[in-house]
């Protein structure tokens, strides 16, 4: 795969080189036609293919594509990305492999929802706080992104939940499926070009294909945009969420063979999920603001406070926590934008601070009820980071340059008999990034770009609940290399975007699990991670004059090799073997049709390789095939529209583990994932 790879790049430049295309083939106004994406990676806010980065897109095109109870199919389509759902609302997202450390939500990746960061200074990410309907668009940049926005060798979450085109609007969701399954929304678009209001509320749950996964979500959100003279542009959000959802734990293969709907059974004196009423509860409050200042005509400030609230209970198995997690700072860049002769001159500077005031408490869990108090801490971690960035273009040529400084302070008093204080400070650490474009042809760029990436522990990563605390934990590090092409052949139809990348880390920190369920972590030496994803999407048909006007497939593979180079624990050598938690391959097909009377088809193959469970990579989990497929049907009166769909997902029944439980003690690995299942639903929606 990886040589045919290879030379699809190289054939690739010869049709490029050897053929010119029109511009006006690649500005059909279709919405579903190939068109130029902006992004915002680096602060460039340039076209996609100007830009010198492996960067993912979802739009609400590909969002839309699938059930409305999870961004999980979208998220999934694109190379180098992995999304995994161990129950409904308990969700792993990971960049290039960086899943396989995190038991559950997200690490090594900074995430920013409309400029705000929502990655705590604790490195911790909960992406369950967002509702369905708060992601119009996400950008990824796929590897350390650190030179910008600091911590994180997986890379950067830019998500936006304000649509690109403004209509006065009130619109309604309601999806049902298997499961019992309900989920309603309603969305209420408001104002004018001078102050404009977004209002969404969101009600999911479900019962869960697995017992003891039962999830229940409420989401309300808040957008405001005002537009303050030419020079102000003054933006608000504020979002509050309250979700709870069982656990059911990790299944040995005899158990997931066996019987894979059943949770986490009891083992000896340690007791299982369901007698144990295992579930997360956790309410969220998220308010930020951001100011842009055009200064002049080449200097504009961008200005973002923030605060976030996160309250958390967690009975378990092992355990029930308590915990409040406040966490707030800003962030400030100031933007330079000019001409020097014939260069086109960028430079972003500036700083970003977040601090984080944790309590915990932990307690024996007496079937759901907190018993006798165990630990109680505190934990305060304070992120600095300095930023700049160059960009110059000239001619065909564009060369990026940039760095920060990062400095994170991590620091635990437990008040159990006796009160001590742990601390620990990762100082001066410097990430920089260089890369070069350039533009082959019109539609046509090859670039290159060498990245350094730092994570330093997560908090609760060098104190897990309820187990022993590990200040010894190294930050991982290492450099990144990547290089890509992209661009548009056969008239513009066919759009392609390929990379190749190899990221050698360091104290690379990996995941064990005891015999209860808990989760401790430490250094795994070095890596080598060489990888390679592709891109393609071909419209079929597009602005078509016959019954089907659209129709388009796109395909995405990703070819990984990660093995550790050199990891020995105690009498174990694991230096050469596999890194668990990370598939050789996955490939993405998808194929969409839409015709002049408004039904459509929507349909998705997804397969993934078998993928290793643990160090010695004695034990695997299967590969797995999975097909979905959704059909509907769009009208519109006047001012009104409705859009009626049903769809299923698994339509081949496979039997398949999704968000496997990383070197789990006694073998309990598998999260069995749901079987053939089905949804329908309805959106309406009026212009006024």
């Amino acid at each position: 795969m990886k040589t045919a790879a290879f030379i699809f790049f190289l054939l690739v430049q010869q049709k490029a080189a050897a053929r010119e295309v029109t511009y006006d083939s690649l500005t059909d106004t279709n919405k579903h036609v190939l068109t130029e994406v902006t992004v915002h990676a680096y602060g460039l806010d340039m076209p996609l293919m100007q830009t010198p980065a492996a960067i993912g897109n979802i739009t609400q095109q590909e969002l839309n594509r699938t059930s409305d109870a999870s961004i999980l199919p979208a998220v999934n389509t694109l190379p180098g990305i992995r999304m995994e759902e161990r129950s409904p609302s308990s969700y792993r997202f990971g960049i290039r492999g960086t899943a396989a450390q995190s038991p559950f939500g997200i690490r090594n990746i900074k995430a920013y929802y409309n400029d705000i960061p929502i990655t705590d200074a604790g490195g911790n990410t909960y992406l369950s706080q967002l509702g369905y309907y708060n992601i119009n668009s996400l950008e990824i940049i796929k590897g350390p992104g650190s030179s910008l926005y600091g911590a994180g060798t997986g890379g950067v979450l830019l998500i936006n939940s304000i649509p690109a085109e403004w209509n006065k609007n009130v619109a309604i969701h309601y999806t049902a499926g298997s499961y019992e399954m309900n989920n309603l929304a309603v969305e209420l678009y408001a104002g004018d070009t001078t102050f404009k209001q977004v209002i969404r509320y969101q009600h999911a749950g479900s019962t869960g294909y697995r017992r003891q996964s039962e999830s229940l979500k409420d989401v309300i959100s808040w957008d405001g945009m005002i537009q303050t003279g030419n020079k102000n542009e003054l933006s608000a959000h504020v979002l509050y969420s309250d979700i709870n959802y069982q656990t059911p734990g990790g299944l040995t293969l005899g158990q997931y063979l066996q019987d894979p709907v059943q949770a986490r059974p009891a083992s000896g004196t340690i007791p299982g999920a369901v007698a144990q009423k295992a579930v997360i509860y956790q309410k969220t409050f998220l308010a930020g603001v951001t100011n842009k200042w055009s200064i002049d005509q080449h200097w504009q400030n961008s200005t973002t406070l923030f605060s976030t609230f996160v309250q958390q209970n967690n009975p378990n198995i092992r355990n029930y926590s308590r915990s409040t997690q406040p966490n707030y700072g800003g962030r400030t860049s100031f933007n330079y934008a000019g001409h020097f002769k014939s260069m086109s001159l960028k430079w972003i500077t500036g700083l970003e601070l977040i601090a984080l005031e944790a309590k915990e408490r932990t307690y024996m869990n007496n079937k759901g009820i907190p018993d006798s108090l165990t630990g109680d801490v505190e934990i305060n971690n304070a992120q600095s980071t300095v930023f700049t960035q160059f960009s110059v273009q000239t001619g065909n040529w564009l060369f990026t340059a940039g760095a920060s400084l990062n400095n994170i302070q991590f620091t635990l008093r437990s008040f159990n008999n006796p009160y001590s204080v742990q601390s620990r400070h990762f100082n001066n650490q410097v990430a920089p990034r260089l890369a070069l474009l350039r533009q082959v042809s019109r539609f046509n760029t090859v670039y290159a770009s060498a990245e350094k990436g730092f994570t330093p522990p997560a908090t609760s990563e060098l104190a897990p609940t309820g187990s022993l605390v590990n200040t010894k934990l190294q930050p991982a590090s290492g450099w990144n290399y990547s290089l890509g092409n992209r661009g548009y052949l056969f008239n513009g139809r066919l759009y392609y975007d390929i990379n190749f990348f190899a990221f050698m880390l360091t104290q690379a920190i990996v995941q064990r699990r005891d015999s209860a369920g808990g989760d401790y972590y430490i250094n795994a030496g070095s890596t080598r991670q060489y990888g390679a994803e592709l891109l393609i999407n071909y419209k079929i048909v597009r602005s078509g004059t016959g019954l089907i006007t659209d129709a388009a497939i796109s395909a995405a593979y990703t070819g990984y090799q990660f093995r550790y180079d050199d990891f020995k624990q105690l009498a174990n050598d694991y230096s050469g073997n596999k890194m668990p938690g990370v598939p050789g391959s996955t490939v993405n097909i998808s194929f969409d049709a839409y015709t002049r009377r408004g039904f459509y088809l929507n349909a998705n193959y997804y397969y993934c390789a078998a993928t290793a469970l643990n160090d010695a990579n004695t034990d695997y989990a299967n590969d797995y095939t999975l097909l979905s497929c959704k059909i509907g049907y769009k009208t519109g009166i006047k001012k009104a529209g409705i859009d009626l769909f049903a769809g299923g997902d698994n339509l081949l029944n496979k039997k398949y583990s999704l968000g496997n439980d990383i070197n789990a003690a006694g073998g309990r690995y598998f999260n069995a994932a749901p079987g053939v299942n089905y949804y329908a639903g309805i959106t309406m929606q009026y212009r006024y």
